[in-house]
Formats: structure tokens, C-alpha cells, sequence
């Protein structure tokens, strides 16, 4: 029972929609009318710029974390011979604050694809594995701008280091790193036909640095 409320709990924590509230807090705009619809960093990120972006990033990351961590309260969950229960308890309170960012409560249940929380989800259960995907995110997102395609090759890239470079032991660890990679393809496939056919918006950063390149093309 009392796992069942740390859970509706989390759901409740993960619903608390940034991008909506910074973009009528402080534009008078409602964000899932702009951009792809979506009420996330990435559209933060292309409507309202880099800063608030970044904002709402670090934000929705901070949720997944919070809620991830709530199994602090259950002394039982806290020694290390229930290591396995703990990393089950953490995936549930994580994929709750997930689905509350989804499908937000405070929001009319129209929320962001849920990436941002979902990093924060697995840095609170694997550090190391987090930093790793960070690196991923970051490379993909210098090379392209892209910042659902970042985000895609993170979440591949989470799989593959659980289950061949980490080799995870834990059965549903593993699934669970699966079906991270297939529900970020899933909730990005309008993204990647938009890649596809080159109409993807780029987030404005590293500007100097597309200058640079199109001064040299005209040179």
C-alpha cells in the first residue's frame, strides 16, 4: 500500500508541467500552441530559445530523479540485500513520474514525450550509464542540432550500454532498457520524418559556428 502511494506520488511530481507554466508565466503563451504541440524541452527549446530551454530541461530531469528517489522513505528498500526490490521499486516510481509528464494531471493530460524525465529516471538508478547517454546526447546534438535526434541516439545508446557494454544482470532492468529505446522511437516518429525530409527544426545554439560555416561556403 505504501508503495502504491510513493508511486501515485511520483505520477504527481512527474505531472508538473514546466513548459506550460514558464510559457504562460512569462510569455502569456500556452506552449503546446507552437512548435510541435508538445509541452517539453525540445519545443521549449525551438519557441522560447536556448535559455528557457535549457531551463525546462534541467527541470524535467530534476522530476525523474525526485520521483525515482522517493524509495528513500521505505527503510526496508535501504540495505543492500534488497538491492533487486529497490531497482524494481525505482523503475516504477520512475516510469510513474514518466507517464505524469506524458499525460499530466495539471495540465490537462497533454504533456512532452517524457526524455528529459526518463534521463533523470536513470541517473537516479545508474549514474554512470546517465553520464554515458549525456555524452551521447551532447555529441549528436554539436553535430546536428537536432535535438529529437539526440535524444533517439540516447535512448539507443542506453540500450546497447545496459545490455552488452554494463551487461546488466537484472532481467527487468534490461527489458526496461529496451523498451526505453522502442518508446522514444515510437513517440518520435513525426520527428524522424521530418529529418527525413530535412523540414526539422534545429535548436538556436552554437549559431557562431553555423556563421562561420556558411561565411566560408560563400568564400
Amino acid at each position: 500500500m505504501t508503495e502504491l502511494l510513493l508511486i501515485l506520488i511520483a505520477y504527481l511530481i512527474g505531472s508538473i508541467p514546466t513548459a506550460v507554466w514558464v510559457s504562460k508565466g512569462f510569455f502569456g503563451i500556452d506552449i503546446r500552441d507552437y512548435g510541435s504541440g508538445n509541452a517539453g524541452a525540445t519545443n521549449t527549446f525551438r519557441t522560447l530559445g536556448s535559455r528557457w530551454g535549457s531551463f525546462v530541461m534541467a527541470c524535467d530531469v530534476l522530476k525523474g530523479v525526485i520521483a525515482t528517489s522517493l524509495y528513500i522513505f521505505l527503510p526496508q528498500y535501504l540495505g543492500h540485500e534488497a538491492t533487486f526490490e529497490r531497482t524494481n521499486l525505482m523503475v516504477g516510481l520512475g516510469l510513474a513520474a514518466v507517464a505524469g509528464h506524458i499525460f499530466p494531471v495539471w495540465a490537462s493530460f497533454r504533456g512532452g514525450k517524457g526524455v528529459a524525465t526518463l534521463f533523470g529516471m536513470v541517473l537516479a538508478i545508474q549514474p554512470v550509464v546517465a553520464l554515458c547517454c549525456v555524452g551521447v546526447f551532447l555529441l549528436v546534438l554539436y553535430l546536428t542540432r537536432f535535438v529529437s535526434l539526440s535524444s533517439i541516439l540516447a535512448s539507443v545508446a542506453f540500450a546497447v550500454f545496459i545490455l552488452f557494454i554494463f551487461n546488466e544482470e537484472e532481467p527487468l532492468y534490461r527489458a526496461f532498457a529496451i523498451s526505453v529505446a522502442l518508446l522514444v522511437i515510437l513517440t518520435h516518429q513525426k520527428n524522424i520524418g521530418r529529418i527525413l525530409k530535412g523540414s526539422e527544426s534545429k535548436v538556436p545554439i552554437l549559431k557562431y559556428r553555423d556563421r562561420k560555416r556558411e561565411k566560408r561556403k560563400r568564400d
